[in-house]
């Protein structure tokens, strides 16, 4: 077992590896991106990225905290789930969840297992995971973004 100082440091090095490893790759539209901190423009629309002891999952959440606004999120993206599928595949799709601390959210979501942050072996299948389907949502994002100015 690790102490909460080395779990943190650990995880602090994964995701900076991450990030340098990411840093040099361009946005769909040529521009350059924070891929650790994707703006998706459209306020409560994140990406987000997550890796514990067991599994590793990147997701489109919505949080939006009125309910009847985060369904019209979610159906806009059921109306482009074809579009979604040509750049992305093996994705749950889940109108009613919640995020860790209990809040109802939407999230469409991809989760790679068995994996470990904490084992340096797995950091490979690790990235390898997140850059090809962080690439995938900014190029489906790149095409679906404008369908969300009118929510905005």
């Amino acid at each position: 077992m690790y102490t909460r100082e080395e779990a943190s440091q650990i995880r602090r090095e994964f995701w900076t590896t991450l990030g340098n490893y990411l840093s040099p790759l361009l946005s769909a539209e040529g521009m350059k991106v924070n891929w650790l901190n994707y703006k998706t423009g459209i306020r409560h629309i994140h990406f987000r990225m997550d890796a514990d002891r067991q599994q590793a999952s990147i997701a489109i959440e919505l949080t939006h905290p009125d309910a009847g606004i985060r369904e019209l999120f979610f159906e806009q993206f059921l109306e482009l789930k074809t579009l979604f599928k040509n750049y992305t595949d093996g994705w749950e799709w889940l109108q009613d969840s919640q995020d860790e601390n209990g809040r109802q959210i939407s999230k469409i979501i991809k989760t790679i297992e068995p994996v470990n942050i904490f084992r340096k072996q797995d950091w490979h299948t690790l990235i390898s995971f997140f850059k090809s389907n962080i690439l995938a949502l900014d190029e489906f994002w790149s095409d679906a973004k404008y369908s969300f100015d009118a929510l905005k």
